[in-house]
């Protein structure tokens, strides 16, 4: 092991600059979505809503009964939009894999401001709808509804939960609240979700006489529910026991930089890949209320896994004092950042900062010849450069090169990821398939600066985990 990594209790050969393989391990091919597929699934849902609605209204006549009726509609769809949201979020292995972890996260905030939307638009609609046919006013109405269905009032406690979590879900509320503070109250979530099944049964004139349709619309429910509490819950509580999975030891790579050594049973039956990454709970006392994402940052083995993580928070800082022997719930592996996006011969690997992690476990893995790998590695100072010996004994074993850019940047701009630099360090760069992982800002630069020089969009992959 390397020096510095913490050993006691545990007897457990880390993975150091001496051991890189000279060629990448088999990696099962595991099944996968594809966004179409998945969106497709989503389409036909969706028309599928909008037929029950279309079966169970014979005829409109008047302006209250359009606006009850878009009402209806309104109410169904939020209905099968929450279904969709959870499904999204299910941490399902084949969408994760396929899709991507940071597009299902795009797709879950976009639709989470669409049910909001929806929501609030089935009530405002239903309640003027009624009251333009009762010839009554909306506030005399709004009280009617309240006090006349028991279901209406949990429905309206759901809708304005709905409404908060969207709220601190804005990018603007968000950047104020810790990752922690932000799941807590997205787990309100949950609560209005099951509030507004009973009022739809309840009430809703879709399901009220058609046993059909609740039927149906349970089993929907059924299996998203089934689905979160089996790779959200049983799964990783399965794999603390299967695996046994327990802190080997804990590195410090630089000054805010630490790595965490895992070892357990059998972990090839993870199946994770190299580029991939786990939601790490470990079990201390200040710690086993959070799971973060980190990703390997090395090949996973059989008997020991690695992470590599920046210090910037009390839940990262904290695992500079994890003990050796301390046990972890790891959920996942999940992601799509994997060779498996791979198109082409030749791969540029362009990293920032941490963002190497995930970068370097590809480096080590990623299948090719001498001259088929690049990795560009840009920091803003020397002692930024994270896990350097291992990329350069890589690079030496592989027939690859490394090209480190260092230094803060100028001018206000990512000058160091211009194009005219990206071109002489990869004279080929437009004709390469270009992995890209870093800070926010790093990685906006450097794909404006690819698409500049001419690789396509769908040859740049990159996955991000911010929530």
């Amino acid at each position: 092991m390397r020096s510095g990594v913490q050993r006691e209790g545990i007897g457990v050969t880390a993975i150091s600059q001496h051991q890189v393989p000279l060629r990448a391990p088999t990696v099962r091919r595991a099944f996968r979505i594809s966004p179409n597929v998945a969106l497709a699934i989503i389409a036909i849902g969706t028309v599928a809503v909008i037929a029950l609605w279309w079966q169970d209204t014979f005829f409109v006549r008047g302006f209250g009964d359009w606006l009850t009726n878009a009402g209806r509609i309104t109410g169904l769809l939020a209905g099968y939009a929450v279904v969709v949201l959870l499904a999204l979020m299910a941490r399902v292995p084949a969408l994760e894999r396929g899709v991507g972890t940071d597009r299902l996260a795009r797709w879950h905030a976009m639709g989470g401001r669409y049910t909001v939307s929806l929501s609030v638009a089935h009530t405002l609609l239903i309640i003027w709808g009624y009251a333009v046919t009762a010839h009554t006013n909306v506030v005399h109405e709004s009280a009617n509804l309240l006090t006349t269905y028991p279901d209406v009032m949990m429905a309206t406690v759901a809708t304005f939960l709905l409404v908060a979590v969207g709220v601190v879900s804005a990018r603007a509320a968000r950047r104020r609240l810790s990752y922690e503070t932000w799941h807590f109250i997205h787990l309100y979530t949950y609560l209005a979700i099951a509030l507004a099944f009973s009022h739809q049964f309840s009430t809703g004139a879709d399901f009220v006489n058609n046993l059909k349709a609740r039927v149906l619309w349970s089993v929907m429910y059924i299996v998203v529910a089934a689905l979160l509490i089996w790779y959200r819950v049983v799964v990783p509580l399965r794999n603390v026991i299967r695996h046994d999975l327990r802190v080997a030891g804990i590195n410090r790579e630089s000054a805010d930089i630490v790595s965490v050594y895992l070892t357990g049973r059998h972990l090839d039956a993870l199946h994770a890949e190299p580029g991939q990454f786990f939601r790490w709970r470990f079990l201390t006392r200040d710690l086993w209320w959070a799971a973060n994402p980190y990703s390997l940052s090395a090949a996973p083995r059989s008997d020991l896994l690695r992470i590599t993580v920046k210090v910037s928070g009390g839940h990262s800082a904290a695992l500079l004092h994890l003990k050796p022997g301390t046990r972890v719930l790891a959920e996942g592996p999940s992601g799509g950042f994997t060779a498996a996006r791979r198109t082409r011969r030749k791969v540029l690997l362009l990293a920032g900062g941490v963002g190497i992690t995930p970068l370097r476990a590809l480096f080590e893995t990623m299948p090719g010849q001498p001259g088929d790998l690049t990795l560009v590695y840009r920091t803003a100072r020397p002692d930024d450069i994270v896990l350097r010996h291992e990329l350069d004994e890589i690079a030496r074993q592989r027939g690859a090169l490394v090209h480190y850019l260092v230094g803060p940047p100028r001018r206000g701009v990512n000058d160091h990821l211009s194009v005219p630099k990206l071109q002489r360090l990869v004279p080929d760069l437009r004709d390469r398939d270009v992995f890209l992982c870093g800070p926010e800002a790093m990685m906006a630069a450097a794909e404006r600066s690819l698409r500049e020089a001419g690789v396509p969009r769908r040859h740049i992959h990159h996955e991000s985990f911010v929530f």
